[in-house]
């Protein structure tokens, strides 16, 4: 007498395409570091425990993107923020903060201005469109483009 096996087939190869899923997820976000595709990687972990529990592939679908659209929305600007912080500036990034000379008078109405930071100049321009005079030490608040957008430092 022959017995027959009852495999179910399309539930294990479902689990197993989000064990695949959760793997490629985690990889991409090792690599990029973006903090995006982890929450994926989270949706892919809900949908393969419903899939052990026997949900429908309709149903597993549905909890991987409600649950991938949570953790993205709802924490990503928290772990941004925490573990983003120390960050390491570069290149023109890394100006915000330092101070400038001003080497000609920053007056935006007439669009002029240069300023010194690194030995490099600079055009610049002033935050609050006041006219900045020649010699006035700068802080830089912004980058925009290539302008230095300056700040009059505060004397301490």
């Amino acid at each position: 007498m022959e017995e027959t096996i009852n495999y179910k087939g399309g539930e294990v190869m479902e689990g197993l395409f989000w064990l695949i899923m959760i793997v490629v997820m985690a990889i991409i976000e090792i690599i990029t570091l973006g903090l995006t595709t982890i929450w994926f990687a989270g949706g892919a972990l809900v949908a393969f425990i419903a899939s052990l529990l026997g949900a429908s592939t309709l149903m597993q679908w549905i909890l991987f993107c409600i649950v991938s659209f949570i953790l993205l929305i709802f924490t990503r600007p928290f772990a941004m923020k925490y573990l983003n912080h120390d960050k390491t500036r570069t290149n023109a990034e890394s100006l915000i903060g330092r101070e400038a000379i001003v080497i000609e008078t920053i007056d935006n109405l007439k669009s002029e201005g240069v300023a010194s930071v690194a030995g490099q100049e600079w055009t610049a321009r002033a935050v609050d469109d006041t006219i900045i005079a020649k010699d006035t030490v700068v802080e830089i608040v912004e980058i925009k483009g290539v302008k230095l957008i300056v700040k009059v430092k505060e004397q301490k």
